[in-house]
């Protein structure tokens, strides 16, 4: 495992586990654990976003083989952090999160593509993601519009099903 990845894979242990006491009282949300949730997963998503897969698209020419898959997953991601969090909007994030995880830490996933693809150029590329900085959730958005655009960003990215309710 090289070193981006160690990183990387260990924010989405820390991001996981501010996930579990989300929602450890059934049929409830711990909104502070949530929000330490949500703001460190647009952090997250940041990194990869606007450091981690611009860097190999500029260092190769082209971007990651599963850059693709990956910004859909953010998307369907990022949409669920935006109405106010409920058990379901929880569910559905851990739905999506486990296999995107996956795809991101299994062997030839998106972080082992990305540290072959950046070479030399990798330690000087862990030090930005160590960097980055926080980015601040806008105020949630509740209501009909936000839940269709919710469930339409969800579909484009094969998860129609994840939101349940």
């Amino acid at each position: 495992m090289g070193a981006i990845q160690e990183f990387l894979a260990k924010d989405h242990e820390r991001l996981d586990g501010l996930l579990s006491r989300a929602d450890r009282i059934p049929a409830s949300v711990d909104t502070e654990a949530y929000e330490a949730f949500r703001k460190g997963l647009l952090k997250h998503i940041g990194m990869e976003e606007m450091i981690l897969l611009p860097a190999v698209k500029r260092l190769s020419g082209k971007p990651a083989a599963l850059a693709e898959k990956v910004r859909l997953d953010h998307g369907a991601l990022t949409v669920l952090l935006a109405p106010s969090p409920t058990p379901a909007i929880v569910s559905a994030l851990r739905s999506i999160l486990g296999p995107h995880n996956e795809l991101e830490e299994r062997g030839d996933g998106l972080y082992e593509q990305c540290e072959r693809a950046l070479g030399a150029e990798a330690p000087s590329l862990l030090e930005a993601l160590r960097a980055a900085r926080d980015i601040p959730p806008a105020p949630h958005a509740d209501g009909p519009r936000v839940m269709a655009s919710v469930r339409r960003v969800l579909a484009a990215a094969g998860y129609s099903s994840a939101l349940k309710g």
